[in-house]
């Protein structure tokens, strides 16, 4: 038998902590394991790894004589990648690039490539072609790298001048069109939301850090089929479903695109469009992995996030889920939620896999709709479908 399908990309892992960084709300050792969790969901196969504390990056992102320890880990493990766990500045990658005579990616670039992978509506695949050509425009000049090979002389510096500031030109235009025609998508889903608004249903949108079991709890509220698999942004673009609430009302409720630790500033601003429907929403129903280590920090980039984006205001509901998860790494007791903070003054422990919780949760999404202030004209800002 002849093998038809592509090799896996081995990858080197490389990240550097600040340091005395001990103790910070990111170890390097959690972030450097949701770095390799990404390259094996993009399709690659982690093959080793390099980490340094250090004062800040350098020109080569590590310190020189770190560099050279990363070179002899390329060698011996074979690695066709190096992947370093913050985003590159363009010069850092050229120079990486030349150094380590491989492909180097960072970590925004890695996000991308697995957004292009699950992107699937036309309104998904222009998002993150945006987030690309943006992510590309400043580091078109080490396309052209292999034209400094060439050495002095006449012919040598023109064109590859020329070919540059006209690669250039394309991406900016590119860029361009793309921005019009997601402004178009805007718009329809502007007018998608008057109608929806018209037919007096509240809106509750999922938000939470990727991988918090968002689709699974969705699949069970709504009884969808929305694919909910164990690996980062198995979710993109955005679906919504009608949902019975307790008191014989209909709400519609929306699965979102997942946060991330050091998400690319580009998908964020790219993905504003699909992201205003959580400005639309009546309540953000907030879903947490209270099984896992940094469920704290993954609440507290969840909170950023939606600050960027200006809904540090909006009404929301914690939902604790995986507690089945959490119960059991306990030994049968109640998990310890004081790292949670005031954050978890509220919320709800769910199961969503094994249905725990649902009840409880639907009547406090009631509750908490019921809640909500009127409008200047004194009329209650939720609207319920009679």
């Amino acid at each position: 038998m002849i093998a038809t399908e592509p090799a896996p990309e081995r990858a080197l892992l490389v990240g550097i902590a600040p340091r005395g960084g001990r103790g910070a709300r990111w170890e390097l050792a959690d972030s450097m394991g949701e770095l390799a969790q990404l390259v094996r969901s993009a399709g690659g196969e982690v093959v080793g790894e390099v980490t340094q504390n250090l004062d800040r990056p350098t020109s080569v992102y590590v310190g020189h004589g770190k560099l050279e320890e990363i070179k002899e880990a390329r060698s011996e493990s074979d690695s066709t990648v190096v992947v370093f766990n913050d985003e590159l500045k363009p010069a850092q990658q050229r120079n990486l690039e030349r150094e380590l005579e491989v492909k180097v990616l960072d970590r925004s670039a890695l996000i991308l490539d697995i957004f292009a992978d699950r992107a699937r509506t036309r309104e998904g695949v222009l998002q993150v072609e945006l987030a690309q050509h943006e992510y590309l425009l400043p580091r078109l000049a080490g396309q052209w790298s292999h034209l400094e090979r060439l050495g002095g002389g006449i012919g040598t510096r023109g064109p590859g001048e020329t070919q540059l500031e006209t690669d250039r030109r394309l991406v900016r235009e590119r860029i361009s069109r793309l921005k019009r025609d997601l402004e178009a998508v805007r718009a329809h889903r502007s007018r998608h939301r008057n109608r929806r608004q018209a037919g007096r249903a509240p809106l509750i949108s999922l938000v939470g850090y990727t991988n918090a079991g968002k689709s699974t709890l969705f699949n069970a509220l709504v009884r969808a089929a929305v694919v909910a698999e164990s690996k980062p942004f198995s979710t993109l673009d955005p679906v919504t479903r009608r949902m019975a609430l307790p008191d014989g009302t209909v709400a519609l409720l929306t699965d979102t695109v997942g946060f991330i630790h050091k998400l690319p500033h580009t998908l964020v601003a790219a993905f504003r469009a699909t992201l205003e429907e959580l400005a639309e929403a009546d309540l953000l129903l907030h879903v947490v992995d209270v099984s896992h280590r940094n469920a704290a920090e993954h609440v507290q980039v969840v909170e950023d996030t939606l600050a960027e984006l200006d809904l540090r205001d909006k009404p929301r509901l914690l939902a604790l889920n995986k507690m089945d998860l959490a119960v059991h790494a306990e030994n049968g007791s109640a998990p310890d939620l004081s790292d949670l903070g005031a954050s978890a003054e509220g919320g709800v422990m769910v199961s969503a896999a094994e249905g725990w919780g649902l009840d409880l949760l639907l009547a406090a999404i009631v509750e908490r709709l019921d809640r909500e202030p009127a409008d200047a004209n004194g009329k209650s800002q939720v609207h319920f479908i009679d």
